[in-house]
């Protein structure tokens, strides 16, 4: 059965890792995979200057990128794209518009499309992306990691210097450099320390 699906996780949650499985997987059984990453996720090229999706752990595999002019919906119908045994994942969703998450439900009445990304941003606000799936995904599940203490870790800190980032720019890309995923206890633990 075609759905929407999102699957979130704080950061290091091995996201883009399922991600990238999750392909492998319906690519074994022959299905053909249209996997995306926004044109903001610009932190890894091929040797021929082609975008990939990678993970930490060394999986990776081209990709299309999209920007916020992107229309998955056209992309698809006028590519005769819309067809059985095609599938669309998409990594890093968070950074989708509200319209192309609309666009992404309408797909998925054609074909499977999984989306994978954060929640909210460093301050615990919902991406604009995100917010959209949780109101129109068919499926929603959490892929959990945890905080330094052992507890499940839900916020993704931004960090300079140590120290608890509480304003600027939404994104900011960038993993361990200078965010880190931490539980709301730890999160709270460490504004007080700042």
């Amino acid at each position: 059965m075609n759905k929407l699906y999102f699957k979130y996780g704080a950061m290091g949650s091995s996201k883009t890792a399922q991600a990238l499985m999750c392909k492998f997987n319906y690519e074994q059984k022959g299905f053909n995979v249209f996997l995306f990453k926004s044109e903001i996720d610009n932190r890894k090229k091929d040797e021929n200057g082609e975008s990939i999706v990678w993970s930490r752990i060394g999986l990776s595999s081209k990709c299309k990128e999209y920007n916020e002019k992107f229309n998955f919906y056209n992309y698809f119908k006028d590519n005769h794209l819309l067809k059985e045994k095609n599938v669309v994942i998409v990594d890093e969703c968070q950074f989708l518009t509200t319209i192309q998450v609309n666009q992404l439900k309408e797909i998925s009445l054609y074909i499977p499309v999984l989306c994978y990304g954060l929640l909210t941003n460093y301050k615990t606000l919902l991406f604009e992306g995100s917010k959209r799936l949780i109101e129109i995904a068919d499926s929603i599940s959490e892929i959990k990691s945890i905080c330094r203490c052992g507890r499940k870790a839900t916020v993704n800190v931004r960090l300079k210097n140590g120290d608890v980032v509480k304003d600027g720019e939404e994104i900011q890309i960038g993993a361990e450099d200078c965010y880190e995923s931490m539980c709301y206890s730890c999160y709270l633990k460490k504004i007080k320390d700042n």
